[in-house]
């Protein structure tokens, strides 16, 4: 392992906004780039592309990604951002639209380097002092916790706040499906190199990684949105309809890391295939799941299509959170690296 490099795993918030209008309209889309942009700059990322439909707008990120639907905001970057200063700036422009928070969600595994963070990053409990000056007191069922695996490099940390009106918002039918890959097969991360000198730009080369590494064929109902980073690296944003996908590649050898993030639906029985895909683009040595208020039934099928590729669960845990639901954190591990 190298003792330093860029920091592939994630942080990931979720932001849900309400009104007491009964017509909200495009809600937080009517939020103007330059907005975006002022926040973005808070957290030390820029937009590379975007993309968006009648439902949301994505933009991919130099660090990740994120979305904006009429009511919700979804941001996750990699390396050494400060994801968490976006959470007021977020809340006070959703204010000039005239909408409220009422429900929070932070999320993200163990880092490789943590510490390389920077604060409010440098840990967790740092990360829940954070957020809890923050967000407004209507807030007020909250909890912080470190889900544990029996890998001790892999645990899933999740706070959550939620409003008592949230739980007449909250859709029943969606859940969150999060997937991170360590360690990945050296000849398949290879394909999210590019040459020197190709002469393509960052949309032209991430077409090309995206159509020759299989991940167009995860999903065939999404439109992908994707760019290739140079020397190295890759990212993409999927809009099917009403649901995202998102995926995100740092490929180095040492710190090789790739994550695959996606909403389901009860209505929709395609997402144990679609993880299954994601998870075979890379070949990874260590793989781990959460996903976010899904069946006990889904939990099931995704770790039965993670083993069918030759991997072994090493454990199964979940807890129950306000504004989220009950959270399952599985890991597994490949024939070739055992724990």
């Amino acid at each position: 392992m190298a003792v330093s490099g860029f920091e592939g795993f994630e942080k990931r918030l979720e932001l849900q906004f309400s009104s007491h209008d009964h017509v909200i309209g495009i809600g937080l889309r009517e939020l103007d780039f330059k907005s975006l942009e002022q926040v973005l700059h808070q957290v030390q990322c820029t937009v590379v592309s975007a993309l968006g439909n009648q439902h949301f707008d994505s933009y991919v990120l130099s660090e990740s990604s994120l979305f904006v639907y009429p009511t919700k905001i979804i941001i996750k970057t990699c390396g050494t951002t400060q994801l968490l200063k976006s959470v007021q700036p977020f809340i006070h422009h959703a204010r000039t639209l005239n909408l409220h928070i009422t429900a929070l969600r932070y999320t993200r595994g163990s880092f490789i380097f943590p510490q390389a963070q920077p604060h409010p990053h440098t840990s967790f409990q740092e990360e829940i002092v954070y957020l809890e000056d923050s967000i407004p007191a209507s807030l007020c069922y909250r909890k912080a916790s470190v889900i544990p695996s029996k890998l001790t490099s892999h645990s899933w940390h999740v706070f959550s706040a939620g409003a008592v009106e949230y739980s007449d918002d909250v859709p029943l039918d969606l859940y969150t499906v999060e997937v991170c890959m360590t360690d990945l097969d050296q000849s398949l991360a290879r394909k999210f190199f590019r040459h020197p000198n190709d002469g393509k730009n960052g949309d032209s080369a991430g077409r090309e990684m995206t159509e020759i590494t299989g991940i167009n064929r995860i999903n065939h109902n999404a439109h992908i949105c994707d760019f290739a980073f140079d020397p190295c690296g890759y990212s993409m944003n999927g809009i099917d309809g009403d649901r995202y996908s998102t995926i995100h590649v740092t490929p180095e050898d040492g710190f090789s890391y790739a994550s695959f993030e996606c909403v389901g639906s009860i209505y929709n029985d395609d997402m144990a295939d679609m993880v299954k895909k994601a998870v075979r683009v890379f070949g990874p040595g260590t793989v781990s799941v959460a996903t976010t208020s899904a069946s006990q039934d889904m939990c099931a099928r995704i770790k039965s299509a993670v083993e069918q590729l030759g991997m072994k669960c090493r454990s199964f845990s979940m807890d129950v959170f306000p504004a989220a639901g009950t959270v399952v954190f599985q890991t597994f591990t490949s024939r070739r690296n055992r724990i």
